[in-house]
């Protein structure tokens, strides 16, 4: 059966995660070992203890999935004597779960991937006053409803489609006015819900401008190798291989779209027939389904969950 690797983004972080993997793989504790080093922090001690009001900090919660979506694909390597590219036919990941695609497939370093992400979610955080932006699932709308939606309600300030994540789930970023206009406009352009999430940023705007910029200058600093399998981008649905595009597209990513809905049907227009998540909780095998329904999906993120999908290979 042809599958994808798909990696987990923000929201998908829990206390507790990745302890059961450190306790069970020497390999998953050496990726912990390793991030801690890199960060000269004790991440993981944050990620198995919490508390959760740090562990949700941006700046700790990106390196943190990364760390355990990449300890689960050493525990694969590892436990099932070959590399993840013999298993798969492309990876994926949403939002900064692309860095995590992108050490999976062997582009980034595990060390480079965790600075990235760190420094990623601090200028994420620093590129807009708290309080000045917002973000908001729309639930019901096509893509293109919830992008007239944004326009109506944009009104001078910004107010976009930020996320296309499966058919009638859309999330809207931008100014805060913007997002409550938006919320209160919803029900009356057919929108079964509009619920404002608890962000500290509106991610994946025109707002998050500065934090581009920051990204540019901290990407060119590291090595890019190819990767030992496609990478289905957030900004373009579409597979890249080439190193010099794939830092481009990182760049591209913090204020653009993550098109997720198109990734997912591009993987299985591919070929793909099972997508397989790596890492903390089960959100993208959610969005797999309410994608297109043959698609199966499986969710790894547990020592019992990578045994028993070793058992099918």
């Amino acid at each position: 059966m042809e599958r994808a690797f798909v990696f987990p983004g923000q929201g998908s972080q829990a206390v507790g995660m990745g302890r059961e993997l450190s306790a069970a793989f020497p390999v998953a504790r050496e990726v912990f070992e390793e991030v801690d080093d890199a960060l000269s922090q004790a991440l993981s001690r944050l990620m198995f203890e919490g508390p959760e009001d740090r562990l949700t900090l941006t700046e700790n919660a990106q390196p943190a999935l990364m760390a355990v979506s990449l300890a689960v694909v050493r525990v694969l390597e590892s436990e099932g004597s070959s590399a993840l590219a013999e298993k798969g036919a492309a990876v994926a990941g949403h939002s900064l779960g692309e860095y995590s695609a992108l050490a999976a497939a062997g582009t980034l370093s595990l060390a480079d991937a965790a600075r990235l992400l760190k420094r990623r979610g601090q200028a994420m955080q620093e590129a807009v006053p708290v309080g000045e932006g917002a973000m908001a699932a729309v639930l019901g709308l096509s893509v293109e409803d919830a992008e007239a939606l944004a326009e109506e309600a944009a009104d001078g300030d910004v107010c976009v489609v930020a996320n296309d994540n499966a058919p009638g789930q859309v999330v809207l970023s931008g100014d805060a006015a913007a997002i409550e206009r938006a919320t209160a406009l919803a029900p009356e352009k057919g929108a079964k819900r509009c619920i404002p999430l608890s962000v500290s940023a509106p991610f994946h705007c025109p707002l998050m401008a500065p934090a581009a910029e920051v990204m540019e200058e901290a990407l060119a600093k590291v090595a890019f190798a190819p990767p030992a399998l496609p990478v289905v981008t957030n900004v373009t649905a579409a597979r890249e291989s080439d190193p010099t595009r794939l830092r481009t597209l990182l760049v591209q990513q913090v204020t653009g779209r993550v098109r997720w809905r198109e990734s997912v049907e591009a993987m299985r227009d591919d070929g793909v027939e099972m997508l397989v998540e790596l890492g903390a909780g089960k959100v993208l095998s959610g969005l797999t389904r309410r994608v297109d329904r043959d698609l199966k999906a499986s969710a790894l993120g547990s020592p019992e969950d990578i045994d028993a999908f070793l058992n099918t290979l």
